[in-house]
């Protein structure tokens, strides 16, 4: 059956009109016994109603820096959102919510409010500036926000972009039309709305290598199969674990540091600020037993691991950018704890390939997550052998469905994702990464694209020309590098360096700018008149940059 002909519980049929045709579809599995799902299901009912349910209200749920919060406790606060948004802001079943806030309690209540009132969540980095915030609202329709007020000054710049935008709400703010004013008014209770488990319930966009961001569509059940395969299987925590993790909710791997322990009736912390300086205090502190973060903040934070005692915790999740051996060796001889590398993406919402600690392999990636399989293929999409380079091609549970994007021909391809990573696999089946296939630039765990920040330079009157890579970097696995090639008459200089930094990060979000930016006379380019990015990568491989910091380079 199509999923435009199937029950939907959606009013506001946008999204499932929007989903590829069904002949684009990757192949979807689920032979395992623990991913057959019913057909009507909202995850919100699995992840907190349950446990309230069971009689486990009073358990511990969510920590944050001001205020605990029981199963019940949060259960309640979700239940006045969700009321909030039906009764007083008029959101329909299918209806999408756009959330920008960091990590803090109330971003994960809304989160949850706007799944369990049948609407769809549409989660945004803090730090994107009003224009990337408005592609979003305008692509996705959007035209109710819930913001932190902290974060006030973009989102109403995007509201000017993107009139769609009818309605924002924020919190924090002590102002009478503050959700927390809202909220106080509406009741405690709200039964969640009996959604289709292939509804769509989360909008996430990626950072597009070319062109626009897309928008990645996934269902209830898709929300539920990311903790019933790899949280299930290779995670294995219990419900006397404590999770902690840094990357933003807005990234799918940040929120999975949510849903993995509320599938389970574990808790976890939400701190606003938890960088590599403050990780170590608060697991101390928070006495916390599983840690989600990136190779990078890994790295940062073993010098620091003697001021603290961190003997609470016993698993740690590495993701968002390829761990490297040296860190695995590293980290495991400060702390006795093996790091349990993964890699997944935005199209398959989480986790696909990572191993247990028993079955780690360091250097690897792992081997495909049981519910999923991987492949290597080659440019003709035929399969690679054993420690031949290729693409990765991975199918499972979950898959890639873009929001009304023809990309979807590119990243599924014979019923495989195409995740955009080469990849190998050794004669054991393990899978060893070997570099990203395309222009996306990973740095600090952080996805970033490019042309986006290529888009950014050109767009300072200085720039005629200019090519964005991604350069080996010993403390962020890469940062962003920029060869620019200047206007007429104008001269390359360490104050131009810092001059055109400072209009990225006022173009885009900070966390992209280049790090390093060198001048040329010329980019390389093809007879066509193609930027070779390839002869670029080459010569960032090739020089030597500095470990952190701005780089002012200036080239014939």
């Amino acid at each position: 059956m199509a999923a435009s002909d199937a029950y939907t519980a959606h009013i506001d049929t946008f999204t499932r009109d929007n989903l590829p045709p069904p002949d684009l579809w990757p192949d979807f599995i689920f032979t395992r016994p623990e991913l057959r799902y019913p057909p009507r299901i909202n995850c919100v009912s699995r992840f907190l109603d349950r446990w309230v349910a069971e009689g486990r209200g009073d358990a511990p749920c969510m920590i944050g820096a001001e205020r605990s919060y029981s199963y019940r406790v949060l259960q309640e606060d979700v239940n006045r959102i969700a009321n909030v948004l039906v009764n007083e802001l008029g959101l329909v079943t299918g209806g999408r919510v756009l959330l920008r806030s960091a990590n803090n309690p109330m971003m994960v209540a809304t989160y949850l409010a706007v799944l369990k009132a049948g609407g769809v969540v549409v989660a945004t980095m803090p730090l994107l500036r009003a224009k990337e915030l408005a592609y979003p609202i305008r692509k996705a329709r959007i035209t109710l926000a819930l913001c932190d007020h902290k974060l006030a000054d973009e989102m109403e710049k995007a509201r000017a972009l993107a009139p769609e935008l009818g309605r924002i709400v924020y919190w924090g703010a002590g102002t009478p039309d503050a959700l927390e004013a809202l909220m106080a008014r509406q009741s405690p209770e709200f039964a969640a709305v009996e959604t289709a488990a292939d509804d769509v319930c989360l909008i996430a966009f990626t950072s597009g290598t070319t062109g626009e961001p897309k928008g990645t569509m996934h269902f209830h059940r898709d929300m539920l199969a990311v903790c019933d395969g790899y949280a299930r299987n290779v995670l294995r925590a219990t419900p006397d674990d404590r999770f902690i993790g840094s990357a933003p909710l807005a990234f799918t791997f940040g929120f999975g540091g949510v849903l993995f322990p509320l599938h389970i009736g574990a808790s976890f912390v939400v701190l606003e600020k938890l960088g590599p300086d403050e990780m170590p205090g608060a697991i101390a502190h928070h006495k916390a037993t599983v840690c989600f973060t990136a190779p990078t903040a890994y790295r940062a934070m073993i010098p620091k691991l003697k001021d603290h005692d961190i003997s609470s915790l016993r698993k740690c999740v590495s993701a968002g950018e390829t761990l490297p051996k040296a860190t695995f060796e590293a980290w495991l001889a400060a702390t006795g704890i093996p790091l349990m590398d993964g890699i997944g993406s935005t199209e398959m919402l989480h986790i696909f390939i990572s191993a247990t600690e028993e079955e780690i392999r360091p250097g690897a990636t792992g081997k495909p997550v049981p519910g999923y399989e991987a492949t290597i293929i080659d440019d003709d999409g035929r399969e690679c052998p054993p420690g031949v380079m290729g693409h990765l091609a991975v199918r499972g549970p979950t898959g890639c469905r873009y929001l009304a994007d023809e990309r979807q021909r590119k990243y599924v391809r014979d019923g495989w994702n195409l995740t955009g990573d080469t990849y190998l696999k050794d004669e054991d089946g393990y899978f060893w990464y070997q570099s990203r296939s395309d222009d996306m630039i990973v740095s600090a765990g952080y996805n970033i694209a490019g042309p986006e920040v290529e888009a950014a330079l050109l767009s300072h009157p200085a720039v005629a020309e200019c090519g964005v890579v991604g350069a080996p970097d010993a403390a962020r696995g890469a940062i962003v590098k920029a060869y620019v090639v200047l206007r007429s008459g104008i001269a390359g200089d360490a104050a131009l360096i810092a001059a055109l930094q400072e209009h990225v990060k006022r173009e885009i979000a900070p966390y992209k700018y280049p790090r390093a930016i060198v001048f040329l006379d010329a980019l390389p380019k093809t007879q066509t008149g193609k930027l070779q990015r390839f002869a670029l990568r080459q010569r960032a491989a090739a020089e030597n940059l500095p470990a952190a910091g701005a780089a002012a380079e200036c080239h014939p």
